[in-house]
Formats: C-alpha cells, structure tokens, sequence
C-alpha cells in the first residue's frame, strides 16, 4: 500500500514492536485498574478490611508464646481452629441482623464499632494472660476465651464490610438512568478486588513490624500495640458517611433458625460429647444448604444452578487439610528461626502477594472461575516442594552445594505461595456480588461465605485427624516428613478431581464452549 502523498509504502511496526505495545498495554491496565477503580465511598469497607489484615500484628507474638508459655498440643490447636472456624460458618445470623435490626439508628457503623470493641477485649485478654495480671482461669483457657471473643469481632465487621461491598456500587448512573449490567457486575468484581487488595496491603503493613516487636518487647506489649488495630476500622466507619440502608422485615427462618444452630452448637462444644466436631459440621452444612435453599428460591433456576456449581467447586478446594502448627514449631527448634526471621518472612510474602494480586486483579476477574483454581490447585502442590526439602532436611544439601540454606529456602517458599489464598477468592465473591438480592445483601453474603468457611471446618478436621495419626509434638517431628507428603497429596488430587468434574458444567451452565 502506497501512502497518500505517493511517497511509497508506508512501513508497519515490526513484530517485537508490536510486541512490545501489546505488552505494555497489558502492564498498564494492570498496574492502573486497581487505582483507576478506587473511590472515596469504598473507604470504609477498606478499612474495615485492612484493619483485618493488620491484626496479623500480633501473630508471631501469640504463636511464639503459645509454645513457649501453654499446654496445647498441635492436635489440640488444629482441634481449637475447628471450634474457631464456626463463628464465621454462623455468619448468616449477623447478616440478618445487619440487614434488619439497627442499633440507635445505624445498620452499619454501629456494629463496625461494636466488632472493633470485642477485638480490643480479645487483645487485653491476651495482655493480662501473658503478664500473668489475668488470673481468672489458666492461661490455655483465657486463650481460648479471647481467641473467640476476638473471632465474634472479625466476623461482626466482616459482615457489614460485605455488605458495603455491594451497596457502594451505584445502580444508577449520574443522571438517574439505569446502568448497564456488564458494568455494574465489573465494578462489583473491582470492589471485592480491592477488598483483597485492602487486606493483603494490612498484612504487608505489619508483618514485619510484627515479627521485629515480638523479638525486642515483650508478648504483652505487642498485645497492646495490637489495640491500635481496631481503632483504624472504626476510624474509617467514622469520618467517612456511609450510605443510608434500606431497612426490612425480619426474615424469622434465616434469623430464628440460625440462633437455634447457634445454641445447638454451643452446647455440643461443651458437652464433651466424642465426635461433637464431626456432629456439628454434619448440622452446620444441613442448615446452611437450606438457608441458602430459602434465600434463593426468588433467583432464576439458572442463576442457582450456576451458583451451586461455583459454590461446591470452591468448597472442595478450600477443605483441604494443612500441616498444622507442627511445622512452625519444627522450624523455631530444629531450624533455629527466631521471631524476627518470621517477621521477614511474612513481610516477603505479604510483599510478593499484594504485588502479584494487583498485577494479576485484572486478568483473574476475566477469567472462568475453574481456571483460576486449576493452575493455583497445581501451584500449590509445587509450591509445597520447599516445605517438603525442609522437613527432610535436604537443606543441609543445598547449602553444602550451592549456598541455599534453610533460611533461603523459607524466604522463596513465602514469596512464590503468598498470593494463593487471596487471587482464588475473587471469582467466588464477585459471583456472590453479582448475584446478591436486594434489602438481603448482608444474609445472602453472610450465608454463602458460611459455606466457604464451613469448608475451612472440614479442613480444620482434616488437619486434626493427620495430626492424631501422624503425632507431632514439641520435640517430636519424627513424623512430621509423613504428614507433610500426606497433606500435599490430598491438597493435589482433591481439588484437581473436583475441578475436572465440576468445570465442564460449570463452562456449560454459562453457555460457553466445553474447550
């Protein structure tokens, strides 16, 4: 093709060049989606969440005084995470109320501060146990105490920010006309985006500073340090005015039913009862299902056919067991790292892990959702091949050969695993938000994160029965090699089989081509 002025073909980029602008291209919109999505009415729901990653503050701290100062075995402790998990499978009782009860005329801020007030209890609790000031009972139940006081809080404050969620995204555009779908369910999709990107931003904020105050202060001050987490959810809740909420009826079902599960619960833990864990997953999953059953019977059949699909396929892939505290203890006594060395550790993987999910928020929000969780399913299993190269040892080789330690091994294991765990959360939620009834945002978002963490449960149970078979104690990590190989197995082969057998009908029901 000859130019205009008949001065001969006009010359076309080459191929790199091309290239180059495709790539750029994609950097940018990477890079930028995040900042270009922010607006000042998401604020709060920000906060909320960073305050959540922030409380990660005290993590080290506890975990080194749990070892140091309590009784509790690793099968004791994976055995306290199932009891810990149910909270948050009992969210749908603080939706609904949330949603249909305001307190002095607030639907919102009100239990904001109130999950901020019973988090700064949790944390003096913890104070007073570690300076041995709090005497009321013995240190392993004054831990467990505040352990659930501080779990009420979270998911007090998790509720309304899930609610936010969706209410900050405008239905209507600036002149009172009706948005497009396709872009409301895309800002939906940007808001849980920045919802992870909030709590990963909290984690990388004080994972350092955590580790670095656990090795220079004492356990209680960093307890203490800890109440200035609080402050900043209630800070947000405060200076900025959130949107007024539409107030309904009570849905009795959903509220009275759940406050029922709720005292079934509670009196199976404190029963004693053998297999009271097991009993109340078994009734957790049969009340969730149909509260779900209920709260969806409005939806097009399609829409809850597809959610079922979705919802199943990301429960499977979150119950997987883990090793449980018998690895963190092996590390701080056969491979000497020190409060400080785990403080860098997590300020690596919280650095990796904000920087990959911003980069990567763009494309995960366009991809199918059985993509995104075959390649993190196989990431994982690879990613736990450092882990495995510690408990065996092999770092001894490694050292001798090339120079790569223990200490190196970790660092690399943090920064390539970190971004798991927040990136296959996202399709889930913006399914969620895209599909949230309205005046029942905060049950319907209450009610399907219960089922996601009722998948942690079954997880939490996992990792209880390999630690009673496979006993790993202070001291005692002959059989922590086994465990370790046991968990990556069944962390590999479970999802992947879920995945190849529910994708298809996933792909399906969305009417898109079984490729």
């Amino acid at each position: 093709m000859n130019r205009a002025d008949g001065s001969g073909p006009a010359e076309q980029p080459g191929l790199l060049v091309r290239f180059a602008r495709f790539a750029w291209h994609q950097l940018e919109a990477a890079v930028l989606t995040p900042i270009r999505a922010f607006r000042l009415r998401y604020l709060p729901l920000l906060m909320v969440y960073f305050a959540y990653g922030a409380l990660g503050l005290t993590a080290i701290a506890s975990g080194f005084w749990v070892k140091q100062s309590l009784t509790m075995t690793p099968s004791d402790l994976a055995s306290l995470g199932v009891w810990l998990s149910l909270p948050w499978a009992m969210k749908m009782v603080f939706g609904e109320i949330v949603d249909s009860v305001p307190l002095f005329g607030s639907q919102r801020r009100i239990y904001v501060v109130l999950g901020a007030g019973l988090i700064a209890l949790g944390l003096l609790m913890l104070a007073g146990a570690s300076s041995g000031r709090l005497t009321f009972a013995t240190p392993d139940t004054i831990y467990v105490a505040s352990s659930l006081v501080m779990v009420l809080g979270v998911v007090l404050q998790d509720v309304v920010a899930d609610a936010m969620s969706t209410e900050v995204v405008g239905r209507l555009d600036e002149n009172g006309a009706p948005r497009l779908q396709a872009d409301i369910d895309r800002e939906l999709g940007l808001v849980q985006v920045l919802g992870r990107l909030a709590i990963s931003l909290g984690i990388f904020t004080v994972a350092g500073l955590g580790g670095w105050l656990a090795h220079t202060v004492s356990y209680t001050t960093v307890f203490l340090f800890g109440l200035v987490v609080p402050l900043i959810s209630v800070s947000g809740a405060l200076i900025v005015r959130l949107e007024a909420t539409k107030q309904r009826k009570l849905d009795r079902p959903i509220l009275f039913g759940g406050l029922a599960f709720g005292v079934v619960v509670s009196l199976l833990g404190l029963s004693g009862l053998p297999f009271s864990q097991e009993l109340v997953f078994v009734i957790s999953l049969v009340v969730i299902v149909a509260m779900l059953r209920h709260i969806t019977r409005h939806l097009p059949v399609d829409s809850r056919r597809q959610i079922a699909i979705a919802a199943l396929l990301i429960f499977i892939f979150r119950a997987t067991p883990s090793v449980g505290e018998g690895f963190t203890w092996f590390s701080i006594d056969v491979l000497g790292f020190t409060e400080g060395f785990f403080g860098v550790l997590q300020q690596t993987g919280a650095a990796i892990g904000l920087i990959a999910l911003w980069l990567l928020s763009n494309a995960v929000t366009k991809q199918p959702v059985e993509r995104v969780l075959l390649w993190l399913t196989l990431a994982g299993a690879a990613l736990m091949l450092p882990n495995l190269a510690l408990v065996f040892e092999w770092h001894r080789w490694t050292s001798e050969m090339f120079g790569i330690g223990a200490r190196s091994i970790a660092l690399i294991d943090a920064a390539a695993s970190s971004p798991l765990a927040q990136i296959s959360m996202i399709p889930l939620l913006t399914l969620i938000a895209v599909n949230a009834p309205e005046g029942q945002r905060a049950t319907w978002f209450a009610l399907m994160a219960s089922l996601m963490n009722l998948a942690l449960v079954a997880g939490s149970l996992g990792t209880k029965y390999l630690n009673v078979a496979f006993s790993v104690d202070r001291g005692a990590y002959g059989q922590l090699p086994t465990l370790v190989v046991i968990v990556l197995i069944i962390g590999l082969l479970v999802p992947l089989i879920a995945i190849l057998w529910l994708g298809p009908r996933l792909r399906l029901e969305k009417g898109k081509p079984d490729d």
